[in-house]
């Protein structure tokens, strides 16, 4: 602990730009997007401990914490911007089907088959009771596991 506080006392610098590496290896290893900005925001202070020597530990310290709230402040009302909530995930493969023609490969009995649609074969529901097998559907939604499809 003795190195660490020697370190300090001569070069913050350092301490500064490990601890924001170490957070944003985090980060890269869990993809939570809460640790990105105090990496960023240990990095900002790495440099201006570099510029400003004698800043003193209340006041980076103070300097961090500000920098991360207000960069997680900012970077939160931008993607609510960039990104709505009302869009949908464009890397969710079951919401793409959605409109999409579809060809029955199990027929529906008390509604309830399957079809296959985008190269692969979905457990599906339907209002019509029967449909047989190669009868064509469109995906009308996505019910969990479960597509809910309507004859053509």
């Amino acid at each position: 602990m003795a190195w660490i506080q020697t370190l300090y006392a001569s070069q913050p610098f350092w301490i500064w730009l490990i601890l924001g590496v170490a957070l944003l290896a985090i980060e890269a290893m869990t993809s939570t997007e809460w640790l990105l900005w105090p990496a960023v925001s240990a990095g900002v202070l790495a440099m201006l401990t570099s510029l400003f020597r004698d800043l003193g530990l209340p006041v980076e310290i103070g300097i961090f914490a500000a920098l991360t709230v207000g960069l997680t402040l900012i970077s939160r009302r931008l993607i609510k911007r960039v990104n709505p909530s009302e869009v949908p995930d464009i890397n969710d493969q079951s919401l793409r089907l959605i409109g999409k023609e579809a060809r029955v490969v199990e027929a529906f009995e008390d509604g309830r088959g399957r079809v296959f649609v985008s190269g692969s074969e979905w457990p599906a529901d339907s209002q019509s009771t029967v449909l047989p097998v190669g009868h064509r559907v469109v995906v009308d939604a996505v019910d969990g596991p479960r597509l809910r499809v309507r004859s053509i």
